[in-house]
């Protein structure tokens, strides 16, 4: 190989090396049919699937969840943003506000943030005690057990981003408007306490990182090999086949000789495009 130049590594640039956007689209294209063959499987084996993300602000959370579903049909792929506990909520038992989002026969429910948030922002920021947060460390793998020995599979992501690529999407949302409601004044309050939420993870980790729940962490710098890389990884820890279906074919449109359309004043919108 002639010195300066980059291997070829399926299709795209080698790792460390700029992904041109065309051999992204290419890549994900390719993904996204395997998602709907993972869906249809679902579907049709009744498997109960349920994916967790987590990481920091900015670490692209919300982008990778969109590139996993943006091709397939949201009655299979849902996904799950909760706000801020209720005053109501707040008097349950933690865990009660998402199990009742877990996946049934044949869905796959994607959390953005979940119940891990009471081991991070809320431990972080405090909106729990450190006692409640311990707590919640002791009891969340036998939670999770319960969910795996129900027949849930069981997914968990950590997107990892450096302090320098944070702070560069941060600063990118202030001045877009097509993003400026993601930066939170929470976000902004977070950002300044890396150290303390580093301390956090390192913590969930060690306390949640179990052999029936194991966490996966992405490297996400680059957002576009982190949709790629994990996309392959999520379908690659289940076993799924194609399922069979008929050869599709249009049928003929059947025709009225005796309607006629009335010529009806339709408001038409402009079209200045």
């Amino acid at each position: 190989m002639a010195k300066g130049k980059k291997k070829k590594k399926g299709g795209t640039e080698a790792a460390g090396g700029k992904l041109k956007t065309k051999d992204y689209d290419k890549e994900l294209a390719k993904l996204h049919v395997e998602l709907v063959k993972l869906q249809e499987w679902v579907k049709y084996k009744g498997l109960k699937v349920c994916v967790v993300f987590e990481g920091r602000d900015g670490a692209g959370k919300g982008g990778t969840i969109k590139a996993i579903t943006e091709r397939v049909s949201p009655r299979t792929f849902r996904v799950v943003a909760l706000p801020a506990p209720t005053e109501r909520e707040k008097s349950q038992m933690y865990s009660q506000r998402y199990i009742q989002h877990f996946p049934s026969a044949g869905e796959i429910v994607i959390f953005d943030r979940s119940w891990y948030n009471r081991a991070g922002v809320e431990r972080v920021m405090g909106f729990c005690t450190e006692e409640q947060s311990k707590k919640f460390l002791q009891m969340v793998p036998m939670v999770e057990k319960a969910m795996v020995d129900s027949g849930i599979i069981l997914l968990k992501y950590w997107l990892e981003v450096s302090p320098d690529e944070q702070t560069r999407r941060l600063e990118a949302r202030i001045d877009d408007g097509r993003k400026i409601w993601k930066l939170s004044p929470m976000d902004l309050k977070s950002y300044s306490r890396w150290d303390d939420y580093t301390r956090a993870r390192d913590e969930m980790f060690a306390a949640t990182d179990t052999s029936w729940g194991p966490w996966y962490v992405v490297k996400s710098d680059d957002k576009k090999r982190a949709r790629l890389n994990l996309i392959t990884h999520l379908l690659s820890q289940i076993h799924y086949k194609d399922v069979p279906h008929d050869k599709v074919k249009l049928p003929a449109r059947e025709k009225n000789p005796k309607y006629h359309s009335p010529d009806y004043p339709f408001k038409f919108i402009p079209e200045p495009f």
